[in-house]
């Protein structure tokens, strides 16, 4: 049994406007929206996927991408049953199933868990986003992510995966004053392996988040100027 430490997050509003997910926030006189921080690190890394698109082609990139997107749509659904303590899980596909199990003995070592699927956000910084889970992990309050792939990825390869992280545990420090001592990436993979990406290396990721927000709104100021 997972116990759990609920921050009570409150859900937000989220709405796509020009390709780009927003959060509206609670302020006292009106509603304000926030970029996602997933919009943020989709947009410093969309020169790779538009090369990627052209290498394999338009066609076998939705393909690839949807398989991918439903895949981590059910291990997400099957890990937040799992750490609600539900004694039935959904039925998902046998790959999806596969996956979870896989995960199941990283997963054990989450405990105390203060939140899943919960929204944050940070108004100094102007982002929002719903964090996978807030939890120890091997006895360290971390931020949790949960992903798939094919296979393990080099760690060069999920950098943007930390910033996230990280602009979760800036968002999670302003909303409750609670700081993280870690940032981990359980990454369960369709060859049979599931590999966990630590780190504690805080203050490396909190500049690279600097950076990706520094490019996204500088982007978009030139693109208002040509307008």
């Amino acid at each position: 049994m997972f116990n759990h430490v609920d921050l009570n997050l409150e859900p937000l509003k989220r709405e796509t406007i020009d390709g780009v997910r927003y959060y509206s926030i609670p302020d006292e006189e009106e509603l304000v929206k926030l970029v996602s921080i997933t919009s943020v690190t989709s947009h410093f890394n969309k020169e790779i996927f538009i090369n990627w698109r052209k290498k394999v082609g338009n066609e076998t990139a939705d393909k690839i991408t949807k398989a991918a997107t439903t895949r981590g749509t059910d291990m997400h659904t099957l890990t937040e049953h799992y750490l609600k303590n539900d004694e039935e899980l959904p039925t998902v596909p046998p790959i999806s199933d596969f996956l979870f199990k896989i995960a199941k003995p990283k997963l054990n070592l989450i405990d105390n868990i203060h939140a899943l699927e919960g929204a944050l956000y940070s108004k100094e910084l102007g982002i929002a986003g719903t964090v996978d889970c807030i939890a120890e992990y091997n006895g360290e309050l971390s931020i949790i992510d949960f992903k798939t792939s094919k296979k393990p990825k080099p760690r060069n390869w999920i950098e943007h995966y930390f910033v996230q992280a990280m602009a979760y545990g800036c968002m999670l420090y302003e909303m409750k004053d609670i700081s993280i001592k870690k940032l981990v990436i359980i990454m369960a993979c369709e060859n049979g392996e599931c590999v966990v990406y630590e780190e504690t290396n805080k203050a490396k990721y909190i500049k690279l988040l600097g950076e990706y927000i520094r490019k996204f709104v500088g982007d978009k100021l030139e693109l208002y100027g040509t307008k």
